[in-house]
């Protein structure tokens, strides 16, 4: 009796809002100070000015496009504001330096970098190299140049927005990261990939049938998910994001699902029905090693580790609807943190720690996303407007969250600050997109090269 209720809760996890099977991912639907000062309500953003890129000497002249990628990342990033330098008369010729006096004049004006690039070809490759002007210095910043080939343009502009933010504030940027997610097409349920913005989606697997809740390793080589071979079984599978190959991780009795990697990627947290209903588990990455956390008659699904690692949120049942719940990394110390609301579910821990964002239901009956902080002590709703906003996942820089939502007619992913403005459409294709996980930063960087002019 009890496999049989477990069935139904985490079958019920693919068929829509009914039971706690609504859990997380599963609905349908060092730089410490400089951080601080770049998230605080008070925080001023950095006027940059975007002259553009001067491409004369390439086919198709992409410097247009470039130039729009840029801005839109440094918009994105939070970190600064794209000021309209057209209106000042600060323009960049066809070639050479802009004069110098009305870069000048630009920074008189209140804008406090200026940044402008040139584009060529040694073949078969692009070459980007990037001019920056700022107050502090008013001299011409030296020239980077980026190497890649002519489909990488993209991905180059992307790192030239990172570094920019990693100059002015000493952390990471996120133009280089990517939102792995599922896209549903003629009944089957694939993993797909994208850039963070949207652009440049990739499908990942090709089985026909149902492969969900992707997560990503800490060094962005691989990811987890949960593959269907029947309606009834389910595995956690890991895919090797260079060659393809996938392996299975946990093939228990029954039902394995929701896997979550520790933020070191030593552990596995995820939910298995072996035990009759679903209990939460930790695997050892490399003995595979088994730790049972949860014992309880109740359903307990979608573990979220804390970034420290030394704790987890998940969602359960035990108070007779769907709440989320601390505990320990080893099981102990459980409690429950969300007291508002007939269900909350869907936990994901910001990359500080100080927020758990998931799926809340308002007093109007709607499915949005909701914050709280550890402690209980602050809630709010992040989304609003009509449809179900379901899986959030953090930006690694804390500032953005992206989450599926029904709210134009169909399932697709937002992307939202982590204050509850500039929500962004990424997606828009004829499937429905959902369960999307943002990926961190990039370690060790691959693909188009940098180097000092």
């Amino acid at each position: 009796m009890l496999r049989s209720r477990a069935a139904r809760m985490l079958a019920s996890c693919m068929l829509g809002l009914a039971g706690v099977g609504l859990a997380g991912a599963l609905l349908e639907s060092d730089a410490a100070d400089v951080y601080l000062e770049a998230t605080r309500p008070d925080f001023q953003k950095i006027p940059i000015g975007v002259l553009g890129f001067q491409d004369g000497t390439v086919p198709a002249h992409p410097g247009q496009d470039a130039a729009a990628v840029l801005a839109a990342d440094l918009r994105r990033s939070q970190v600064f504001a794209v000021a309209e330098t057209g209106r000042l008369g600060v323009g960049l010729p066809a070639t050479g330096e802009p004069d110098k006096s009305k870069l000048t004049q630009a920074v008189g004006a209140g804008i406090k970098v200026l940044v402008w690039g040139v584009i060529g070809v040694r073949e078969p490759d692009y070459l980007l190299d990037r001019f920056v002007y700022d107050d502090g210095s008013e001299e011409i910043g030296a020239a980077k140049r980026y190497v890649g080939s002519r489909p990488l343009l993209r991905q180059m502009t992307h790192r030239l927005a990172d570094e920019l933010v990693a100059r002015y504030t000493g952390e990471p940027g996120i133009a280089q990261t990517r939102i792995v997610y599922v896209s549903e097409h003629k009944g089957a349920k694939e993993l797909f990939v994208m850039e963070y913005d949207g652009h440049g989606a990739r499908q990942l697997t090709a089985d026909g049938f149902l492969n969900i809740t992707p997560q990503w390793s800490p060094d962005r080589k691989y990811l987890v998910f949960t593959s269907y071979q029947s309606r009834t079984r389910q595995t956690i599978e890991m895919l090797d994001l260079a060659t393809g190959k996938r392996s299975s991780l946990v093939s228990l009795a029954g039902l394995n699902i929701t896997p979550a990697l520790s933020p070191d990627g030593t552990k596995l947290a995820f939910a298995t029905s072996q035990d009759g209903n679903s209990e939460l588990y930790t695997m050892d990455m490399q003995s595979k090693a088994l730790t049972r956390l949860t014992v309880h008659s109740a359903g307990d699904l979608s573990p979220a580790w804390a970034p420290t690692g030394q704790e987890l949120a998940f969602t359960s049942d035990r108070g007779g609807r769907p709440q989320i719940y601390l505990m320990s990394a080893d099981g102990s110390n459980v409690r429950r943190l969300t007291f508002d609301g007939d269900y909350n579910a869907a936990p994901a821990w910001s990359p500080r720690g100080n927020w758990i964002a998931y799926v809340c239901r308002n007093e109007q009956r709607q499915y949005k996303i909701c914050l709280i902080s550890p402690d209980g002590q602050k809630r709010q709703q992040l989304t609003s407007g009509a449809g179900v906003d379901d899986s959030p996942s953090w930006s690694p820089d804390g500032r953005h969250l992206v989450f599926s939502s029904t709210g134009g007619g169909k399932t697709h992913l937002y992307m939202i600050n982590s204050d509850g403005k500039e929500q962004e459409q990424l997606t828009s294709a004829s499937g429905r997109d959902s369960m999307p996980a943002w990926s961190p930063v990039e370690i060790a960087r691959v693909g188009p090269a940098a180097e000092k002019r």
